[in-house]
Formats: structure tokens, sequence, C-alpha cells
């Protein structure tokens, strides 16, 4: 797909929903008695593989492209699937999902695309073996496909090296099932989306300091959620409504939970001109109108606890920093490496492609602003949040830009490029 640099970006859209509560709202709403209904859910590949993995298992899930209505089979109620559960792209449903299917009275295999079949799934492996769960990698590399034999787990207190959503919310889901409580402390808070939801369902998930706690076999009761849209979609066009020349871009009830709003401390870090409007908290998740503007922007240092609030965000916050004066450093980022891509290596690569002055680093990367962009071939490596980085780099850059497998953004945000399209009216 080829891109050209836009005059200006101006008008107000509405993002897809939140990509991480889509995935909770159908794995909460099979496990909880009665009927859930979910608005704003996102229609994209990844949050379909949940829905169509917990199909197989017995669950009657109705989706006519605007609600989504789950008849939920209770905390114990799921079925053995017939066939394989096929995760497609989703790191989410394998890594959450496994901590359901870890206690169930059946056996079950799970697998994905090439790309889930190269991700570390060790680190759900361990806790879960913790917790008496028989877990295996059928290829014996810390991988999918994976080996479930589900059976009685006991709670257990699991110190995790890694501050990580699923990690976390894979041994919350599977604590459910558990003799005593369960708890899981991480170095840093990540996003708290499962600790939320189950407590909106009727469960019992406390918070103290780093530390999430779950008691077992709490009555979870079906529930209307209504599900905001997703900042890390949104960060798309809060960072090419700061770039590109002539901007301002509203973007629409977006989900502003403090756990992952990393990219808005960021933008005001760089002077960037940023403001709130209808800010609203009265679903447990706030949500608020956000309006970006053309800016001068200077660089930062991005490290420690603020980045499990926009590890996804990364990619497009190294586009922004291209246009930040001096130097900006992001540091202890190393998850960057095992996601859908290696995304350290592929933005440094394509970034130094478009005529930026990136250095890697074993944990992040160091950027100094000001060099302008031009055109390139972007080697997306099918990761949707590159290619959607370089789509607004690209609006930004002289010349035309080529991003190769640019379709991958159907993973998160099927209507992307429209969108992107329709502000350069």
């Amino acid at each position: 797909m080829i891109f050209k640099k836009t005059k200006h970006l101006k008008g107000e859209i509405t993002v897809p929903g939140d990509k991480s509560i889509s995935h909770r709202s159908i794995m909460l709403g099979s496990i909880a008695s009665g009927i859930t209904e979910v608005h704003g859910f996102l229609n994209g590949a990844d949050c379909i593989s949940s829905m169509n993995c917990f199909r197989q298992m017995g669950v009657d899930i109705d989706y006519d492209g605007s609600i989504v209505t789950i008849h939920g089979n209770g905390l114990h109620g799921l079925k053995a699937p017939a066939d394989t559960l096929d995760v497609g792209n989703s790191g989410t449903t394998t890594r959450l999902m496994s901590g359901i299917l870890a206690a169930q009275n059946f056996s079950s295999r799970v697998i994905g695309d090439d790309s889930i079949c190269r991700r570390p799934m060790k680190r759900i492996i361990t806790p879960l073996a913790m917790m008496r769960a028989d877990i295996t990698s059928e290829r014996g590399n810390d991988c999918a496909p994976l080996i479930i034999n589900g059976r009685k787990l006991k709670g257990i207190h699991y110190d995790s090296p890694v501050a990580s959503a699923q990690v976390k919310s894979c041994v919350l889901l599977a604590g459910l099932y558990a003799d005593g409580e369960t708890s899981v402390t991480e170095p840093y808070v990540s996003r708290n989306h499962t600790e939320l939801m189950l407590n909106a369902f009727g469960g019992s998930c406390t918070t103290l300091g780093t530390t999430a706690t779950v008691t077992s076999d709490p009555v979870l009761t079906g529930q209307k959620i209504v599900v905001p849209g997703d900042i890390s979609s949104a960060a798309y066009f809060l960072v090419a409504g700061l770039i590109a020349e002539n901007s301002e871009i509203t973007i629409k009830n977006v989900g502003i939970n403090p756990t992952r709003d990393g990219i808005i401390d960021v933008i005001k870090m760089m002077g960037g001109d940023i403001t709130f409007t209808n800010v609203n908290a009265d679903s447990g998740e706030p949500t608020a109108d956000i309006t970006v503007k053309t800016s001068s922007l200077k660089g930062c240092v991005i490290e420690g606890d603020i980045i499990p609030k926009l590890i996804d965000e990364i990619p497009v916050i190294a586009i922004l920093a291209c246009f930040a004066e001096g130097e900006t450093v992001i540091k202890d980022a190393a998850e960057l490496k095992v996601k859908e891509s290696n995304r350290i290596d592929v933005m440094v690569n394509n970034l130094s492609a478009m005529g930026a002055d990136i250095t890697g680093t074993d944990d992040g990367m160091i950027i100094r602003g000001g060099k302008p962009l031009h055109s390139a071939v972007i080697h997306s490596k099918k990761d949707h949040r590159i290619a959607m980085s370089f789509a607004v780099a690209a609006m930004c850059a002289e010349g035309e830009t080529e991003i190769l497998d640019a379709d991958c953004v159907n993973i998160s945000y099927p209507d992307f490029y429209r969108d992107l399209e329709n502000l350069q009216k």
C-alpha cells in the first residue's frame, strides 16, 4: 500500500472499542451465569478469535455486528472442545484463556499462527505449573501449541518477573478455580482491566500496591458492558495530529484508564498541545474526548513504571520522537522484542530507511529528532502496530512510502486507513 505526505489532518473520529476490554468481556461473560451484553465490541481478528474459542467450548454467543450477546455457561459450565482451539494471532487469547483452561475438567490443545507459535509462553507455564496445572509446550520450546489437561488448582502468590497484564490476568483467572486466594505481584502495575471487570461481574479482586489478589469460586453474573474507544488505536491519531502540518484532530470517547494512559504523559512531557473534554468515569473505565493540534515538541526520557502503561504505543511514540527537538531515550522496554515482531529491530530498521537518526539498544532505542523523513519501503512484518505507525510517519515524509503487508491492521483496526484518509479531506 502506498502513502503520500498530507497537507493537513483535520476532523473528528471515533476509534474502535478497546481490544483488551473486548477480549475480557468474552471470557468473563462466558464463565458468568446469565446474559452479558457487550456494546462497542472490537470487531477485529484477535477478538473474534476469543469469541470463536469460547463458542467451541459450548458458549452461545450472538453478534450482529453491533452488540455481542453472551449466554454464559457459569463458572463450571464450559465444555470440552471437539477440536484444537485456534487463537489466530492473539497473544491475549492464548495467555488469558490458558488460565481458564488449566482448571477445567477436560483437556485442550491451543494453537495459533506462525507468530503466536514463536511468542514466549513460559511466562504463563511457570506460574500455572506452580498452581499444579498440567500445561506443556507440544514442541518443547515453551511456545504454542500448548497442551492443557485441566485439573484442580491451588492458590499461590506469584512474584512476576515482568509487568504484564497478560501474565497477571492468566494467573488471576486460574485463581477463580483454585483452592484459597491467588495473588500476583508485579515490578510495576500493568493494565487493570481484568481486576475491574471481575469486580463488575461480582467477583472479589483487590489491589494493594503492585499486588492483585483474587478470591476463588465467585458467583459471576452477566453484565452490560460498554467498551470505550481503545487508547492504543487513538494513539496513531494523537501522534498524527501533533506532527502533521496545520492539523487538529479530536478523538471521541477514548478510554483513559490510568494504567493505560502513558502516551498522554509522554505527549505532555514533550510539550504537545492536548486537551480533554467530556471526561466521564461513570462506567468504571474513565473516558474522554481528546483533541490534539500541531505542536513544537521536545525530546524526553521514557523509562521505568511508565513503560507498562504505553508498551503497545512505543512504535508510534518512536515516530513522534522523530519530530521532536533533541534526544528521546526509551528504555526498560525489552518486552518489545517478543511482541508480534521484534519491535525494537523493526522500528530501528524502518526508521533508518526513512532517514531518521535512531539507535537500537537492548531494552529500547535512542532517537535524535529533527531529521526530515523521506519515503522508503517499509517492512511491517505483518505487525499491525508497525503498519499503523508507519502510515502516520508517511503522512509527514517526503515522497511516496510503501508499506508491505499493510492489511495486517485488520487484527485490531480494520477501518484504520479509511479513517486516516477521511481526516485529509
